[in-house]
């Protein structure tokens, strides 16, 4: 169960080892990447293409998650889309509604910034998080990516 304390930090000096410690289940790790990966990976795209962040709640970090701002999806400047790139949640505080909160947060972060729709694509497969996020609300698309199905989530404006 997710507290009021629950928060998004940016990762910085001060909490990059704590950010670095998310481990998922090892049933998962097949399914993402780790958080050294993601982190390299934001750091060589454009800035502010990707928007890494550390989930906390009060004091204990509890899972990371990385949203793609405006990629150019088709790499040929036909579509631009955003959405949730990875979700790290660690093994021992998965099922308190940190994966929800992080999908909340990045469909705001989208919404905010005029964003219609958020995309994320999973690993298919009965170990796969399907299952998350159509409960959340995901659609799959009928496209893949590197395997990876894509589901779009439409964001209705406030």
């Amino acid at each position: 169960m997710t507290t009021p304390d629950l928060r998004l930090e940016t990762i910085t000096p001060r909490n990059l080892e704590a950010a670095l410690a998310i481990r998922v289940r090892p049933d998962q790790e097949h399914a993402v990447e780790p958080v050294a990966h993601s982190l390299a990976e934001a750091y060589v795209r454009p800035a502010g293409v990707a928007w890494p962040r550390l989930i906390v709640d009060g004091d204990r970090p509890v899972g990371f998650l990385m949203a793609f701002l405006d990629i150019d999806w088709h790499q040929d400047g036909t579509e631009c889309r955003s959405g949730l790139w990875r979700l790290n949640i660690a093994a021992e505080e998965q099922g308190r509604g940190y994966g929800r909160f992080a999908v909340e947060s990045v469909a705001r972060e989208i919404r905010g910034r005029g964003g219609e729709q958020c995309y994320v694509t999973w690993h298919p497969g009965p170990d796969g998080p399907e299952a998350f996020y159509s409960r959340l609300g995901f659609q799959p698309t009928g496209e893949t990516s590197g395997g990876q199905t894509v589901g779009v989530l439409e964001l209705k404006q406030a």
